[in-house]
């Protein structure tokens, strides 16, 4: 009994109070003195930085509490629409907002990825009381959507560059009669393996050089380590799924806007 009675102490979250988190705050504060004496010129950055998330984080603590006290699926299928939105935002950014339709290119690539790794995780592994639960579908499809974005900029970027640095090996191909998927097919894997990268280096090293922040957080949380480990497998399957789709539908659709009709190559 006296056994029990520690481990569920020890297994209780301290709650952070305002005057921890301002105590947390001095962190980035010793962050910037540090960057101000070694002249980095990240002052701006750093103070622009911190001020976004943690009003960012505010503001979607109260939304996720809202949405976890309503329990409402139109909401949290709102919610990831528009978690899905910004994301597909960000990424375009960092690829170029003068390829045509490439923001609605982004999402749709997005959407398919997530709508498919959670009906996968949610129905046949979880199989929670409600398909809806923002206990599993919140916190899951952020992940996912976060983790699509990430790999979607990598390979989008990397294509763009690749299509528009060597345009001559690639008309080249045309003229001596390869279609336009064939003529940048090297391009197009190259893009794809490097949207693969990043889950591919987290997948190899996790459990060795570091653990995962979602481990971390659950046992902060409590959560029994066996179980904290077995989410962590999950979740990297459904990164690794969710990602390698996204990159394919992203590449795909990239490169047709890349070529016209009559199958010539024209950089928007």
């Amino acid at each position: 009994m006296l056994l029990a009675t520690i481990l569920n102490h020890s297994l209780a979250l301290i709650s952070l109070q305002p005057l921890d988190l301002a105590w947390a705050l001095g962190l980035m504060a010793i962050t910037i003195g540090l960057s101000i004496w070694q002249q980095l010129q990240l002052t701006w950055r750093l103070v622009l930085a911190t001020g976004r998330m943690v009003l960012q984080l505010m503001v979607m603590g109260y939304v996720l509490w809202v949405v976890f006290d309503w329990q409402n699926p139109g909401i949290i299928l709102i919610l990831l629409a528009g978690l899905l939105t910004v994301a597909s935002i960000e990424a375009r950014n960092r690829i170029g907002q003068k390829i045509p339709h490439l923001l609605i290119w982004l999402w749709g690539s997005m959407f398919i990825s997530t709508a498919l790794t959670l009906s996968y995780t949610t129905l046949l592994i979880l199989q929670p009381e409600r398909w809806f639960d923002p206990q599993y579908l919140i916190s899951l499809g952020g992940v996912v959507i976060a983790n699509a974005m990430n790999g979607a900029a990598i390979a989008g970027e990397h294509l763009v560059n690749s299509l528009q640095a060597n345009r001559n090996e690639i008309e080249t191909h045309l003229c001596l009669g390869a279609s336009p998927a064939q003529a940048i097919t090297s391009y197009r894997r190259e893009a794809i393996r490097a949207g693969m990268s990043p889950t591919l280096n987290a997948m190899m090293v996790v459990g060795l050089v570091k653990l995962p922040d979602i481990v971390t957080g659950q046992l902060l949380s409590g959560v029994n380590p066996q179980e904290a480990i077995s989410y962590e497998i999950l979740i990297l399957f459904m990164l690794a799924f969710a990602t390698l789709l996204t990159t394919l539908l992203v590449a795909q659709g990239i490169y047709r806007q890349f070529f016209n009709a009559a199958a010539q190559l024209t950089l928007p």
